[in-house]
């Protein structure tokens, strides 16, 4: 089968190899790639810029498929069903964190398309633990969506929990930016978010899909239309999905005494200039957030089930598995919101 492999570290060092397909054992399950979204990760991982990957490996993670095959442990899951995974594919079992199923915190986690072969290709397994049966109001494309909606919904419903009364201010419109604030929408809170000039079409759609405000910092005056908004008090959430110190620090005053500011966003460099004068006086909970764990996929799925979610609206560039390197470039150029790489037809 064809698949896009990252051979070694560096910048690049992908191509498309003809590799074998995978074999069911145990509890694994084969899965026919239906899509695969291109993910900033992947990015990252082009440029040399991760070194988490083991090399060689099939990247892609965010994807949706058919069940093909099922190894001999299997209970759950019958070949035909639609499916979407968890990125989690091995974990020791045994630390607390396992224990606590925080599977993203597992020292020893390997991950689909990281340290296992991913899904830019047209098989890819999975273990029965971390897959999900799809409803049939739930597209293969509108599935892909489901790990960064994921992460969303850790951040915004388990890292902390947005209240229907909240005024929430979401920084950055990349997919998980925009993401979330449908999150917090579904959850009957108002949402600010905001983006720079070079945003204005990812601002637009954000207002279309449910903000209720949105902002350019470097034209608007952030801090007097929160204020504005809040009655003087300031935001009851925030969350960075840019990985922008400036725009953190921008924001963190923004937050309301005894408010939660949400890490979500990576940032370029380890070690960083925060406002910790802010999150100290004004008493803000400072919480940093990594990937999703099981319990966010069945609430992510639901939310696309119940149309809470504008995925036609998100995915607005499919590419075939052979043409994977422009769908690299179309996101590199950052012209689309979401770019999806389709492996197999199957809708």
């Amino acid at each position: 089968m064809k698949a896009v492999v990252k051979t070694a570290p560096g910048y690049d060092q992908m191509e498309f190899l003809d590799i074998e397909e995978p074999k069911v054992y145990g509890d694994r399950i084969k899965i026919k790639v239906a899509y695969t979204g291109v993910c900033g990760s992947d990015i990252h991982t082009f440029k040399g810029e991760y070194k988490n990957p083991t090399t060689p490996v099939v990247l892609g993670h965010e994807f949706s498929g058919q069940v093909v095959e099922v190894g001999p442990d299997v209970t759950k899951f019958k070949v035909g069903d639609r499916v979407t995974s968890q990125t989690t594919f091995e974990t020791c079992g045994v630390c607390r964190y396992c224990l606590e199923k925080d599977y993203n915190l597992c020292s020893t986690r390997k991950g689909i398309g990281t340290q296992q072969n991913g899904s830019f290709t047209e098989y890819v397994l999975s273990r029965e633990e971390s897959c999900h049966l799809l409803p049939n109001s739930v597209s293969y494309q509108a599935a892909a969506l489901s790990e960064p909606l994921a992460c969303t919904v850790h951040a915004a419903l388990e890292k902390t929990i947005v209240q229907p009364n909240d005024t929430v201010l979401i920084i950055g419109p990349g997919v998980i930016g925009l993401l979330l604030m449908q999150v917090a929408k579904a959850q009957g809170a108002k949402v600010i978010q905001t983006g720079i000039t070079k945003d204005a079409k990812r601002l637009a759609l954000a207002k279309e899909i449910g903000a209720d405000v949105v902002v350019d910092t470097l034209t608007e005056d952030l801090e007097k239309i929160v204020m504005d908004m809040t009655d003087g008090y300031g935001v009851d959430k925030a969350f960075d999905c840019s990985g922008s110190k400036v725009a953190v620090n921008q924001a963190l005053p923004l937050v309301a005494k005894k408010g939660t500011f949400v890490q979500v966003g990576l940032f370029a460099q380890k070690y960083n200039e925060i406002d910790n004068e802010s999150i100290i006086q004004r008493e803000i909970e400072y919480i940093g957030c990594r990937s999703q764990k099981p319990s966010s996929w069945p609430i992510a799925i639901n939310l696309l089930a119940n149309g809470k979610v504008a995925s036609d609206r998100l995915i607005t560039k499919v590419y075939d598995l052979k043409d994977w390197r422009e769908a690299f470039e179309t996101t590199m150029a950052g012209t689309e919101i979401k770019v999806m790489i389709k492996s197999n037809d199957m809708e």
